[in-house]
């Protein structure tokens, strides 16, 4: 047998839970009657987000998400729906990041980002029950429990707790991002999955900021063992704000030589319909990764942009 041979036989066993837990995570939602849908992976304009960027095909982009298109379904009166999918993104290679990754994503109208995290951690709760892992899983020497009620705390909050700088400071001198890398996320998720929510507004992307409190949007993300796993969040449904959004995320992207993008119209006139809602996006590779307790996303995928 060839060295690819042999490096794929050893993903074995790795594979076959990553094929249990995308049909455990499938069965969640059929059973909560959801609708499973499709979207297509080839899109013309990609929502402008100032740190992501889209891999070009042709005149078109390859999807960072079916984000924009699962939104105008839900406009259009589809008010449960999934979607596990591939999505692509440039520069975005290592140990957990790969240019081409698998997404699960969902959406519910009537639900707020409190409600969302209740359904997240619902379905890895069930999902870990499925494949047998119980109420704790081990990944990397580290024991989680995953009993509900997980950690919930507040941006602002880590920063109090774990950060060598304010948040104030973070933001104005543009080291939110190195910050929260460094100081903080190894700090979350360690003995139970943490949820951090209330972002502050200008790192709201598409999140709908918060009635009782302008300065933050209502936006969260999961971090099990330090690791990310999804990023959720109230939706914006105001088409005036959402624009204003996109347009100061182009001068950022523009700064940074990233690709053009066309302002997404169609997205843009289907907020006139789209109910009060939330949706989120869940890495299922690195799902996968703690349930195989791997330590790079390579081990739980079968084939890596070095071995095509």
């Amino acid at each position: 047998m060839r060295d690819d041979g042999f490096q794929l036989a050893r993903k074995r066993d790795a594979l076959q839970l990553r094929a249990r837990l995308i049909q455990s995570i499938r069965l969640y939602f059929i059973n909560h009657d959801f609708l499973e849908i499709e979207t297509p992976l080839r899109i013309p304009a990609p929502a402008p987000e100032e740190h992501i960027e889209a891999l070009p095909s042709g005149n078109w982009f390859l999807q960072t998400s079916p984000e924009l298109c699962m939104k105008r379904l839900l406009a259009a009166g589809y008010p449960k729906i999934f979607q596990i999918c591939k999505c692509f993104r440039a520069s975005e290679r290592g140990n957990l990041h790969l240019p081409e990754f698998t997404m699960l994503e969902w959406y519910v109208a009537g639900f707020d980002y409190q409600q969302l995290m209740d359904q997240c951690e619902e379905m890895i709760v069930d999902a870990a029950g499925d494949l047998g892992f119980g109420d704790a899983i081990n990944w990397q020497n580290r024991k989680i429990n995953l009993t509900p009620p997980w950690e919930r705390i507040s941006v602002q909050e880590t920063f109090q707790k774990f950060a060598p700088i304010t948040l104030t400071e973070a933001l104005s001198k543009d080291r939110f991002d190195e910050i929260l890398v460094e100081y903080i996320e190894p700090h979350l998720g360690i003995a139970k999955p943490t949820f951090i929510y209330d972002y502050p507004a200008k790192l709201g992307a598409l999140a709908r900021l918060k009635e009782s409190d302008q300065s933050v949007a209502e936006r969260f993300e999961l971090y099990i063992a330090g690791l990310e796993l999804s990023n959720g969040f109230s939706e914006l449904t105001n088409a005036q704000e959402q624009r204003q959004r996109f347009n100061e995320a182009l001068k950022l992207r523009t700064q940074k030589n990233y690709a053009t993008y066309q302002m997404p119209e169609k997205f843009l006139d289907s907020l006139e319909n789209m109910p009060a809602s939330a949706g989120i996006a869940l890495g299922i590779d690195r799902l996968v990764m703690l349930f195989a307790d791997a330590a790079s996303i390579d081990e739980v995928t079968t084939f890596t942009p070095e071995d095509l």
